[in-house]
């Protein structure tokens, strides 16, 4: 990246070696309320912290003696390969945390060969991802009262030529983010004079923002002679979620969706091996970050369930907890076939745009490639349950 811009980023990006340096980084600059948007889950948060302390109870049983002097970190995913086991997953409202936030992380993911998957409610339109080129992109759907309204965004995304669907079923009732409401979080966030003086370590941010925040909102649902401030949208989406969301629903998108079609949210081995009766193409393990249910198990030891239930037949993805490109090696290693970053692109995002959110996959990819290394592995292809042991 050349330029003022480039200068700007680099300075930014100093001395971030891993991902934890980038929420670090972020936290500095988002104001608190911003970032814990991103950053928090549901209630005591329980699930959220075991999503990334589980990762630790699987550990590595290397055979360097193998030699693994180059290593391909390509996978097959549907019709094609990725460049490493990586995608950028679903996240509400990414142009909060940059001015044009979907479309930079989607210019990111397509520079490293890896999905971005467009969250429902961007502050792009559907339409505005497929014009920076790139692929694979991904849409998310959910099912709500008005299933013609779901047709709506089905139909969207195939004439915009989106290479999958996912349908994220953990979110039918929305969680409680105690953080939010601790912080009086409110979408668009206002501040008063006197948050202001107390984030004066947050003027970057809102500099750069500031003829942002009026205007941002759920492009999506913008309808004509109807009210697109952010905060009226908000109230439309939760009324629209439909609690009574069932098997049927699946069936019935399977049948008007003629590409991918992915499940998200999938925790139990049932729904699992049902999905892939059904035709579905692929599921994520994913408890919504731990901002859904409470409690729930967490994304990593749901994993080895659900890769047992399918035998193969799909492949299983896994969202939740990765912070480590080894976090990625031992998914892998348990069966998926690849994983999801959501945070961690949002503060690469805060961080320095574009430029951040490739720090981010760059930093996710030397790390896999080096854990290969280190494990005595050449291909993805290598890895399995026989390279890792269970902490007791």
């Amino acid at each position: 990246m050349r330029g003022p811009a480039g200068v700007t980023s680099s300075r930014a990006l100093k001395h971030v070696h891993s991902l934890a340096d980038m929420r670090a980084r972020a936290r500095r600059i988002l104001p608190r309320p911003v970032f814990d948007f991103a950053d928090g889950g549901a209630e005591d948060e329980v699930t959220l912290a075991a999503n990334e302390r589980d990762f630790d109870r699987h550990v590595f049983l290397p055979k360097p003696l193998r030699g693994s002097p180059q290593r391909d970190l390509s996978v097959k995913l549907f019709d094609g390969r990725l460049a490493m086991p990586v995608a950028i997953g679903p996240t509400g409202l990414a142009g909060l945390f940059w001015k044009g936030g979907e479309l930079a992380a989607g210019r990111a993911a397509a520079g490293a060969g890896v999905p971005y998957c467009l969250s429902h409610a961007s502050v792009c339109r559907i339409e505005d991802l497929p014009a920076i080129g790139g692929a694979p992109r991904w849409m998310q759907v959910f099912v709500y009262h008005d299933r013609g309204f779901t047709e709506e965004f089905v139909r969207r995304a195939a004439a915009s030529r989106y290479d999958a669907l996912v349908l994220t079923v953990d979110n039918q009732m929305l969680g409680r983010r105690e953080r939010d409401l601790r912080n009086g979080f409110t979408i668009p966030p206002t501040f008063g004079p006197s948050d202001i003086l107390a984030m004066a370590a947050k003027l970057p941010w809102l500099m750069r923002m500031r003829g942002e925040l009026p205007k941002i909102t759920f492009a999506n649902y913008v309808r004509d002679g109807q009210p697109g401030d952010l905060r009226s949208l908000s109230r439309q989406m939760v009324s629209l979620l439909d609690p009574s969301l069932s098997w049927a629903d699946v069936e019935w998108l399977r049948r008007i969706w003629d590409g991918p079609f992915i499940l998200k949210g999938i925790l139990h081995p049932d729904e699992a091996r049902r999905a892939a009766d059904l035709g579905v193409d692929a599921v994520v393990v994913s408890n919504h970050g731990g901002r859904q249910l409470d409690g729930a198990i967490s994304s990593i030891d749901a994993l080895p369930g659900v890769a047992a239930a399918v035998e193969g037949r799909i492949p299983v993805l896994l969202d939740g907890g990765v912070r480590r490109g080894s976090h990625v090696v031992k998914a892998l290693c348990l069966g998926a076939t690849a994983c999801l970053v959501g945070r961690p692109h949002l503060w690469g995002l805060s961080v320095a745009g574009e430029a951040g959110v490739t720090h981010v996959l760059r930093t996710l990819g030397a790390e896999i490639d080096r854990t290969m290394g280190l494990l005595g592995v050449t291909r993805i292809e290598d890895l399995g349950p026989h390279l890792l042991a269970k902490r007791a």
